[in-house]
C-alpha cells in the first residue's frame, strides 16, 4: 500500500547513515523472534533494492512477515509508504514512529518469524519496539 503525503521537512529529521544495518534477534515471545533491519533511501526504487538485499539472506527470504515503511524527503516533501506483509497495521505502526521521530530517507524492515502461538495484540508492541530499537540507534 502506497501514500504520497505532503508534509514539510524541517530540515531537523534523522536519516539512517548507511546503507544496511541489521539488528537480529531483538525481540522473542512465545516462540516468535523479532529483527529489525534499515538503510539509507534516495529514491522508490531503493526500497526495492534493499528488500531484494535483506532476502539474499534465505532466513529472511522465509520469514513469516517483513513488514515496512520507509520516508524520503524531496525538495521539502516527504514521500511515504508502508507494507504490512501479511502483518496486519504493522506498515502503519513503523510508518507512525518514522514520523514522531521524523526520520526521512530511510526504510525500516521489521522482521518476524512466527513461533506457532498467536501474539494477538502484542504483535503491534513487539513492532513498535522493534522501531523504536532501530531509531534509537541513529
Amino acid at each position: 500500500m502506497k501514500t504520497n503525503q505532503a508534509q514539510i521537512d524541517l530540515g531537523n529529521n534523522k536519516s539512517c547513515p548507511e546503507a544496511f544495518v541489521l539488528f537480529e534477534n531483538i525481540i522473542t515471545d512465545r516462540g516468535s523472534k523479532y529483527s529489525v533491519s534499515g538503510g539509507l533511501i534516495e529514491c522508490q526504487s531503493d526500497i526495492k533494492k534493499f528488500l531484494l538485499s535483506l532476502k539474499k539472506d534465505k532466513a529472511y527470504a522465509k520469514a513469516t512477515h517483513n513488514s515496512f515503511a520507509a520516508r524520503i524527503s524531496h525538495n521539502g516533501q516527504i514521500w511515504e509508504t508502508r507494507n504490512d506483509d501479511g502483518e496486519t497495521g504493522a506498515g502503519n505502526v513503523i510508518l507512525r514512529i518514522m514520523r514522531k521521530e521524523d526520520v526521512v530517507n530511510t526504510v525500516i524492515v521489521v522482521t518476524r518469524w512466527f513461533g506457532g502461538i498467536k501474539l494477538m495484540a502484542d504483535r503491534f508492541k513487539h513492532v513498535q519496539d522493534a522501531t523504536k530499537y532501530f531509531v534509537n540507534k541513529l
